[in-house]
């Protein structure tokens, strides 16, 4: 399992050997999922733009929050705070803001206005559960770290009193989904990730062996104590399994 920005690019560029360290794994035979709690653009987009930089991924090798929000939710009502183009992952869902089953918080960037943060706390309030994609508290842009939905989750959590139950990584859920449709043991399989706490511990956890790479959110100190293997990059990542 690969873990996408930070990890295999940071904005729109491929970080050093990432290309060539994907080609080397798929031609090694190896299965092969993404799995990313990108919550900006739906799973479709994701694969597209994995594509038109060069990774040839497969919409079906793409996993996201917004798969386990689907299920989730099924045909139920939600107040959504996502972004518009993230609703495509969740067809069956009916938006809302009148007592809504569930609040659905995604990354929203710059669209988490106190406006939207207050009508989710009444519905929260109305009873509606909270959901979280997931729960970063940052992430490298070209401009350096920014403030992921993680903040905005804890804050509804504080002002309602209610947990939210976290859809993506690091639950242990959403790996063992992702186990389930690459048909392998958890003994099986590595998380490769730049993120210590969703990639690297959240994978342990869930059984799956943890690789850390120095790239993307990671910096000096935020290693993961109990990583398997800590890379500079994932172009190492080949070498370090004998291909």
């Amino acid at each position: 399992m690969l873990d996408l920005d930070g990890t295999l690019y940071v904005g729109g560029e491929p970080l050093p050997g990432a290309l060539e360290a994907v080609a080397r794994l798929k031609s090694a035979g190896l299965t092969l999922r993404y799995v990313t709690n990108t919550t900006r653009r739906p799973r479709r987009a994701v694969a597209e733009g994995m594509r038109d930089l060069g990774f040839g991924a497969e919409e079906a090798e793409v996993l996201t929050p917004a798969g386990a929000a689907a299920n989730l939710i099924g045909t139920g009502s939600c107040l959504p705070l996502v972004h518009e183009s993230l609703l495509d992952d969740l067809p069956a869902a009916t938006r809302t803001a009148c007592r809504p089953d569930y609040v659905l918080v995604g990354d929203l960037g710059e669209g988490f206005t106190y406006a939207r943060l207050d009508e989710a706390f009444r519905c929260l309030m109305g009873g509606a559960e909270l959901l979280a994609l997931q729960k970063n508290r940052y992430w490298r842009t070209e401009t350096g770290l920014s403030l992921d939905a993680g903040p905005f989750v804890a804050a509804l959590e504080y002002a309602s009193g209610k947990r939210a139950t976290v859809l993506g990584k690091p639950r242990a859920e959403f790996f063992r989904a992702a186990l389930e449709d690459m048909g392998l043991a958890a003994a099986e399989v590595a998380m490769v990730g730049d993120d210590p706490e969703s990639d690297v511990d959240g994978a342990r956890r869930a059984g799956l062996k943890g690789v850390q790479v120095r790239t993307g959110k990671w910096s000096p100190g935020t290693e993961a104590g109990e990583a398997d293997l800590v890379l500079d990059g994932v172009a190492g990542l080949p070498g370090a399994l004998g291909l």
